[in-house]
C-alpha cells in the first residue's frame, strides 16, 4: 500500500504574518479568519515563525499587567518553530501530533529550499485517518 503524504491533506491557502506587522492587526486576522494561528514569513517568503492564539494572550497580559503598549508580531512569535516535509507520511505526522502539544505544523518543501508550500493541522490528520479506514 502507497504511503499516504502530507501534500495530499495539507492546506496550501494559508493567512501569514509578517514580523513586522502590528500585532493587533494579526490577531484581528486570526479572529476574522476563525482561525488558531498561522506561518510568520519573511520578505522573501522563507518561514521564520509560528503566530498562535496562545501568543497573542500575551498581548493582553503584558497590557493588563504592565501597561506595555502591544508592538509587533516578533515580538510574540514562537521562533525555531517545528516543521514537516512535503513527502512526509501523515502516519508520521499522527505520531509528532500525539508526542506534541502544537495544533499544525508548517510544511516544507526541502527539495526546494525549505520553502514554505502549506500546513497540516490535526484535523487534517483526522480526514486522512477516516479517508483510510472507511
Amino acid at each position: 500500500m502507497k504511503p499516504i503524504l502530507v501534500k495530499d491533506y495539507m492546506t496550501t491557502k494559508l493567512v501569514t504574518f509578517r514580523p513586522g506587522m502590528d500585532i493587533l492587526v494579526a490577531m484581528e486576522m486570526l479572529i476574522r479568519g476563525g482561525i488558531s494561528g498561522g506561518p510568520v514569513v519573511d520578505d522573501d517568503g522563507m518561514l521564520v515563525g509560528v503566530l498562535s492564539e496562545k501568543d497573542c494572550l500575551k498581548v493582553g497580559l503584558d497590557y493588563s499587567f504592565n501597561k506595555v503598549r502591544p508592538g509587533f508580531v516578533s515580538s510574540y512569535m514562537e521562533r525555531g518553530v517545528e516543521t514537516v516535509d512535503i513527502l512526509d507520511s501523515v502516519s508520521d505526522v499522527a505520531l509528532l501530533f500525539s508526542e506534541k502539544h502544537f495544533r499544525r505544523f508548517p510544511v516544507l518543501d526541502r527539495e526546494r529550499d525549505d520553502k514554505l508550500v502549506g500546513q497540516i493541522s490535526r484535523r487534517d490528520v483526522m480526514k486522512a485517518v477516516v479517508d483510510i479506514i472507511t
